[in-house]
């Protein structure tokens, strides 16, 4: 494996995880990236600190071979030699390997990363040159896709980054049980979690959007996305810069530019 003499940048993570735990994240690369990964030479992927068990990194390559290209290359990346060890079984050459390694990537160079419920685990301070050193290792116009999500994968929030640093913040619930917005702060990525408090852009994203969620109450009698779909439209028509169309919107989420979220 290329780069393997090199000494894994970061720390073991707790390594939660949870069959289809990722599915929200997934399905949105698959309709984002997705023309990204054709377009590749090389459309290879890798799944940072996928956890205990591989099961996020074997989903991911399925989703991916099955919505983008059957012959995308996944590999699986952990620091802690014994879940590499215990990945290997499901391991399926050349699609699905698995290797030791940390942010930087055990020298691969990836069109795209996913590394999902890694930099929660760690201080705010620490975010920005993880990033720096992940998008320095990715292939020309690769992308970093970078968040946190509850251990069911209800309710989760990620970056789009790359050499030039995020560009996207996407929001994303399970609607059939989504209370309030409110609870998709408790799951913002590491960079904005300690954010949402007044004074922060952030903070009144979260704060518009359960608003608007409470005004579109009238929408109930028709189903949680009805109402989500008035409240991001709200949202949009309130000025806020609302990216994707509502095909996007109906799954639950929304993504915003970064610079509308930027700390302050």
């Amino acid at each position: 494996m290329a780069g393997a003499a090199r000494r894994p940048y970061g720390v073991v993570t707790r390594g939660t995880t949870n069959p289809n735990r990722l599915r929200r994240v997934d399905n949105w690369i698959v309709a984002t990236c997705g023309d990204l990964l054709r377009g590749a030479p090389d459309p290879l992927v890798v799944d940072l600190g996928y956890g205990a068990t591989p099961v996020t990194a074997v989903e991911l390559r399925a989703r991916l071979a099955a919505g983008v290209r059957t012959d995308v290359r996944l590999v699986g990346l952990e620091i802690d030699p014994a879940r590499v060890a215990a990945a290997e079984p499901a391991a399926d050459p050349p699609g699905l390997t698995f290797a030791r390694g940390g942010f930087e990537l055990a020298g691969l160079r990836p069109v795209l990363v996913r590394a999902f419920n890694v930099l929660r685990q760690y201080d705010e301070s620490e975010v920005p040159a993880a990033w720096r050193t992940m998008t320095a290792a990715l292939a020309p116009g690769g992308v970093l896709v970078e968040g946190t999500c509850d251990e069911l994968g209800r309710l989760g929030g990620w970056l789009l980054i790359d050499a030039d640093g995020p560009r996207t913040l996407t929001l994303a619930a399970r609607l059939a049980t989504l209370e309030s917005p409110a609870e998709l702060a408790e799951r913002l990525p590491k960079a904005l979690i300690h954010r949402n408090v007044p004074g922060e852009r952030v903070h009144d994203l979260i704060r518009a959007l359960d608003d608007a969620w409470l005004a579109a109450a009238g929408y109930s009698p028709f189903g949680p996305r009805q109402r989500w779909l008035r409240a991001v439209q709200s949202l949009k028509n309130a000025g806020w810069p609302i990216l994707d169309r509502p095909t996007r919107w109906r799954q639950g989420e929304l993504t915003i530019p970064w610079p509308a979220v930027t700390p302050r």
